[in-house]
């Protein structure tokens, strides 16, 4: 075994023993060692890419960005690798193909690797992440319709930053009272971020997203063409889909992901376990490029660029200046309101972005058990362990002497302010990860996290999920 978390990787006898040597062999501190300039050189000089030719898929978002600037930008072609990057249309396109090898790997939500795992997935082919793609990057928007009601009946709640669901109660009652049906509210996927964050923005305002409202799944791509035909009420989805529903006067954006937990994971490159482990030199490379494109992305002067790069009609095939509002971590309300400024509503790099943090994949866990997803009990850290990889985003980090954590876990929702992260091959300048709620996550103590929740669909019962993370 390499390290802590490389599993059997396809390598040969010599090529395991030296990374052993010099990978990160984590000792009882559960502290990774650091990985030195010598071994590090070494270790790049060795790469020989099993497969050279590669599919990787990608949805229409700003989010792909990483993946269009290394190609563009000659990232890819840098360490050897012709990339090609095919647009799909849903997010079980992506799941789907790279299931089958039609992709060799693609930008993929960061909770369906999770779901596979755990078999609440219709795919059963193991897959995995070493790379997380970006921090936040999605927004809330309802109709025009129902953002006029809400001003009707919960104007003081609706005027307040960030806006809680608080503003939704008085709707919910009143559209009950009159016999209504329920507001209908879609999402990417049931094993997405927004499918969690618009849970969790919900329940904290006091409506339960099983029970109050309609919750369903839609792509991407057709989210404001099913707002503005009323068939939905509202959605949770990337950008730049908010942003064109909000100019075309189609919605109302309400909040940001960012506002819902502040830095929290979003997209990640999503690989088949065989893949892993039959292309381990050909993974490295992929990762130190996009790498190489997400250090550049992070830098506000190459944003427009960036833009321009993404509204080509291979990519998103928008125009620059919508993309352009998001990426400059600027979002409107209406149409002729002043942009609100955030500057981290896309972060690609900065804040250990790239780091596949085990932390964020137990909190996903946690939403899939206090929703009901999951009917049985299970052993986090195993699940979590199996699927983020740790090992392969460290040694492409080494390579290109860039700082990396030297922990897998970090409590979530305890920064309020900007902090250094010093268990680290460097010590690294993190944001704060705070949630909406000021609750915060530990994956340690996820009995008592999932406890503390008054609204929920658990299955679970807490007692067996403790015995089995003790």
């Amino acid at each position: 075994m390499i390290g802590d978390d490389d599993g059997k990787s396809a390598i040969d006898g010599g090529r395991r023993a030296f990374l052993a040597r010099t990978g990160l062999v984590l000792g009882m501190s559960g502290l990774g060692t650091l990985i030195g300039r010598a071994e590090a050189a070494a270790l790049r000089d060795s790469l020989e890419p099993e497969q050279t030719a590669l599919r990787l898929g990608f949805i229409p978002l700003t989010d792909c960005a990483p993946l269009v600037v290394a190609r563009e930008r000659g990232h890819f072609k840098r360490y050897g690798l012709d990339v090609s990057l095919v647009r799909e249309a849903s997010w079980a396109n992506i799941r789907d193909k790279v299931a089958v090898g039609a992709l060799d790997g693609a930008q993929m939500l960061a909770a369906i690797p999770l779901a596979v795992e755990l078999g609440i997935s219709p795919v059963r082919e193991p897959m995995q992440t070493s790379f997380s793609l970006d921090l936040n990057g999605n927004g809330v928007t309802v109709s025009n319709v129902l953002y006029a009601a809400m001003q009707e009946l919960a104007p003081a709640a609706l005027a307040a930053r960030p806006v809680t669901a608080a503003a939704l109660v008085p709707v919910v009652a009143a559209r009950r009272a009159a016999g209504l049906p329920a507001l209908r509210l879609a999402m990417v996927s049931r094993h997405s971020r927004h499918n969690y964050e618009l849970r969790y923005w919900l329940a904290a305002g006091g409506i339960h997203p099983d029970r109050d409202v309609e919750l369903i799944v839609v792509p991407p791509v057709h989210m404001v063409a099913q707002l503005e035909q009323d068939a939905i009420d509202g959605f949770c989805v990337g950008e730049p889909w908010n942003s064109i529903a909000v100019r075309d006067d189609i919605g109302r954006t309400l909040i940001s992901s960012y506002e819902i937990w502040n830095n929290g994971p979003e997209k990640v490159l999503g690989v088949t376990r065989r893949f892993a482990e039959d292309h381990p030199d050909t993974l490295r490379l992929i990762l130190m490029a996009l790498l190489e494109a997400s250090q550049w992305l992070d830098d506000p002067a190459n944003r427009d660029e960036a833009a321009r790069l993404l509204a080509a009609p291979a990519y998103l095939g928008l125009p620059a200046e919508i993309i352009a509002l998001a990426l400059g971590g600027q979002y409107r309300v209406t149409p002729t309101s002043a942009p609100r400024e955030i500057p981290d509503f896309n972060v690609f790099h900065r804040y250990a972005a790239n780091y596949p943090w085990r932390s964020h994949a137990a909190w996903f866990v946690a939403q899939m058990l206090r929703w009901g997803q999951l009917e049985e009990s299970v052993d986090v850290r195993a699940v979590t362990a199996a699927v983020y990889r740790t090992q392969p985003y460290r040694e492409a980090a080494a390579m290109l002497g860039l700082p990396y954590p030297l922990i897998d876990y970090k409590v979530e929702g305890r920064h309020t302010r900007a902090w250094t992260l010093n268990a680290a091959s460097q010590p690294i300048a993190m944001g704060t990860d705070c949630f909406l709620d000021g609750r915060e996550f530990d994956a340690d103590a996820i009995v008592d996290y999932l406890g503390g929740f008054a609204l929920h669909g658990m299955k679970v019962s807490l007692a067996e999920l403790g015995a089995q993370n003790a």
